[in-house]
């Protein structure tokens, strides 16, 4: 059964910064597209982030793109997201996921953690 664990969140200022962490177990990691999505209280969850096999390519949601970065480590089975210039609208659960597609679609991720809160004060 596949794994995922998150770590790293907590309670932030507008303006600062957190790096979110995901430890994969059970999974090929490197056969597997790793991505973050984030739910905010009362919506649904939103595709945040998402990078390739490799690492070589990345895609964010707009809202994110030049303060989030998505990276990954397949020797260690971690990816990671830095969040710089965090707002109040990025607050919510964080969801590490994992595919072996190149998609954005929630459904097309087979696996999810368990989530990590990170809530963002004004």
């Amino acid at each position: 059964q596949v794994q995922l664990v998150e770590s790293g969140g907590g309670l932030v200022q507008a303006g600062g910064s957190l790096r979110l962490s995901c430890a994969a177990s059970n999974l090929i990691f490197s056969q597997n597209v790793m991505g973050w999505f984030r739910q905010a209280p009362g919506m649904e969850r939103k595709f945040v982030a998402r990078i390739s096999w490799s690492g070589n390519t990345t895609a964010y949601t707009d809202s994110v793109r030049g303060r989030f970065t998505i990276s990954r480590d397949n020797a260690k089975k971690m990816v990671y997201l830095q969040m710089n210039d965090l707002m109040p609208e990025d607050t919510g659960v964080y969801y590490c996921v994992a595919s072996t597609s190149w998609s954005h679609r929630d459904r097309d991720f087979h696996s999810w953690g368990q989530g990590t809160q990170v809530a963002v004060s004004s």
